[in-house]
């Protein structure tokens, strides 16, 4: 009988290089017991702000100056957005490191062809992470090996709905720049009919609060009596699962991956039709016991699809099998 090698990898603690690209992302992602260096310019300038914000970073995320990177031993590259992927590796990583096991998470779908669209990484030898389904459906992802990871998320367990706020809430940063994919359009047409409140980086611009924390947001956000999701074209939001977390019933367009994630009428409502959207939100603020049982189910969606134990073992695996 053959007797099998070990794997010297398979319960080792992994040394991973990536950059910072989505801050509550990456916070959920270094709940992964590994340990991540997260590089770092004398800017702290974008991709390259090492533990920047207010998240409780954990001791395993460790920040590394540039000018280190090739003089520091890792066992995995982890990619989140396309230059470093294509321009930063040379410059700051030698050959030997370009050729350990590699991973190129991608937050988003395509923006141009959704279906014709070639993703710009074409290995055989990589591993390409998804987040969505949705997303892996709609890349052409061409010899590149995939696999989707959904997110994971964690709301402090003592915060619950309380929906006292006849009012919806939307998170989205930079609205005004990011236009109608983003629905701005959409937003502003619902608030002329709706109430709801705007919240996220540079929401001033569209007449919203400002910018809320990310430890001070599951707080807020759970005395809205729903949370509102006019997105036209992007990844699922991190926010709106964070607010299902808390029980909030979402109302939405039915479009990208929130389509699989709501069920209409049991966990909130979703439709292409704004005017539709509208009747349900104004239901919502008549009706505060409908909402808090909406949003009960979607509470109960979350836990299980969106849980950070589930999360975590899937990026576990993921890190496994680029290693053996």
């Amino acid at each position: 009988m053959v007797k099998l090698m070990a794997n010297p990898m398979a319960n080792k603690r992994l040394r991973i290089l990536t950059w910072h690209v989505h801050g509550n992302y990456l916070y959920y992602l270094t709940q992964v017991p590994h340990t991540f260096y997260v590089l770092v310019d004398s800017a702290r300038s974008a991709g390259y702000s090492g533990r920047s914000g207010q998240l409780p970073w954990g001791d395993n995320v460790v920040e590394l100056p540039v000018e280190q990177a090739r003089s520091t031993e890792f066992d995995c590259i982890l990619f989140q957005s396309l230059k470093p992927y294509q321009i930063d590796q040379q410059l700051l990583l030698t050959p030997e490191q370009q050729r350990l096991p590699r991973i190129y998470l991608e937050h988003d779908p395509p923006r141009e062809q959704p279906s014709d669209t070639r993703h710009p990484v074409d290995n055989a030898n990589m591993l390409l992470v998804h987040v969505t389904h949705f997303n892996c459906l709609m890349w052409d992802n061409g010899r590149t090996p995939t696999r989707v990871i959904e997110h994971g998320v964690i709301v402090p367990e003592n915060l619950h709905y309380a929906g006292t706020l006849p009012r919806g809430i939307a998170v989205i940063n930079h609205l005004e720049q990011r236009g109608r994919r983003l629905g701005a359009d959409i937003f502003a047409a619902a608030r002329k009919q709706v109430a709801i409140d705007l919240v996220g980086m540079d929401s001033e611009r569209s007449q919203g609060l400002g910018e809320i924390s990310n430890l001070q947001l599951p707080a807020f956000m759970a005395h809205y009596r729903f949370y509102f999701h006019p997105v036209r074209w992007t990844s699922l939001g991190l926010a709106a699962i964070e607010a299902m977390m808390l029980g909030l019933p979402v109302v939405g367009l039915a479009t990208t991956e929130l389509a699989t994630v709501i069920r209409d009428g049991e966990s909130g409502f979703i439709d292409t039709r704004l005017d539709r959207l509208v009747v349900d939100m104004r239901r919502l603020i008549a009706r505060p016991d409908e909402a808090r049982q909406l949003g009960i189910e979607a509470r109960k969606v979350a836990r299980e699809r969106f849980n950070i134990d589930r999360f975590i073992n899937d990026w576990l695996a993921a890190f496994r099998a680029v290693t053996s």
